[in-house]
């Protein structure tokens, strides 16, 4: 037609996303927040996976995690104070070909959240779920959370926490449906950036528990980890999170576990004497709910008006 080819195409080249496509702005968290890495790390798996920015969606509730989706150049949704998990359920069940990465806090899923918490883990939708833990409320100024240790003086007790502190990880492996669980720390970005990637292959809820330095309110929670690798017990599998050889002079204190073990994975959870990194548990095989919600997407108009009445024919008289 006018002279065109019909078989006319236009060819794009090829795209290639660099570290700057994923960059949102310069994040406002204080000097040493352990937040700085994470941020680092999943803009890095965004690049060397190299998924288009408009095919990521960060979604969050509220506290100093959750500012996450203003410093990535993707979709984001800054949600309400322990909403962040239905609304990234509704995404995935809408949007299934996007990749979900959540970011929540100990307060923002264990205690407003706690209820949303539970139910995410039974549907088991393809997402990457990451709760930072600081063991305090730190955006709204140094409240108790419920991850925070018996003793530990806040604002909300100057006397000291007075009730035993939620542990995410034996409530995670005690929920029903769960199918992965993790565990890493801020201050070791290979570590990090391995467990991450790990979860992001994982094909269903993937429930990551960072330990996360708040440098302001709880900067000696977690020094003693620090100052003490050997605090730190690496769990090493070939279906686990891969241990990097750079590891090798500086994490030494090391375990062998099956993923796939859960009682083992408890007995390792509920550990003191040194704190467990790496995948506790891990079953790829748990139906997961997104799988469910697709059916009838691609369904016309006219499809669903006809399929509705058909059913509301049922109940004619």
């Amino acid at each position: 037609m006018f002279g065109l080819k019909e078989d006319w195409s236009l060819k794009l080249p090829p795209r290639y996303f660099t570290l700057e496509d994923y960059d949102g702005g310069v994040a406002r968290w204080c000097p040493g927040c352990g937040d700085h890495g994470v941020l680092m790390s999943v803009r890095r798996i965004c690049r060397d996976e190299q998924i288009p920015p408009e095919k990521v969606v960060s979604v969050s509730g509220i506290g100093c995690s959750s500012r996450f989706p203003h410093y990535m150049k993707t979709y984001g949704f800054h949600g309400l104070h322990g909403r962040a998990l239905p609304v990234a359920e509704g995404i995935k069940a809408r949007r299934p070909d996007l990749d979900v990465w959540v970011t929540t806090g100990d307060g923002d899923n264990c205690s407003i959240g706690a209820g949303h918490w539970l139910h995410a883990v039974r549907y088991n939708m393809d997402m990457v779920v990451m709760m930072f833990d600081n063991n305090i409320y730190g955006l709204t100024k140094k409240q108790t959370s419920p991850t925070t240790q018996p003793g530990e003086r806040t604002n909300t007790h100057p006397r000291g926490a007075l009730l035993p502190a939620i542990d995410p990880i034996t409530t995670m492996l005690g929920m029903t449906n769960v199918s992965f669980v993790a565990q890493t720390v801020d201050w070791n970005p290979v570590h990090l950036h391995d467990t991450l990637v790990r979860a992001w292959k994982h094909p269903g809820f993937s429930f990551v528990r960072i330990l996360q330095r708040c440098p302001q309110y709880t900067a000696h929670v977690f020094s003693g980890l620090q100052d003490d690798p050997d605090a730190l017990l690496v769990m090493e599998h070939d279906n686990g999170v891969p241990v990097d050889k750079a590891l090798d002079r500086t994490l030494k204190n090391r375990t062998t576990h099956d993923p796939s073990d859960k009682m083992e994975a408890f007995a390792l959870a509920a550990r003191r004497d040194a704190i467990p990194i790496g995948l506790f548990f891990c079953d790829p095989d748990r139906p997961r709910y997104n799988e469910m919600t697709v059916e009838g997407m691609g369904m016309s108009v006219e499809d669903k008006l006809a399929g509705l009445e058909d059913q509301l024919d049922r109940f004619a008289i």
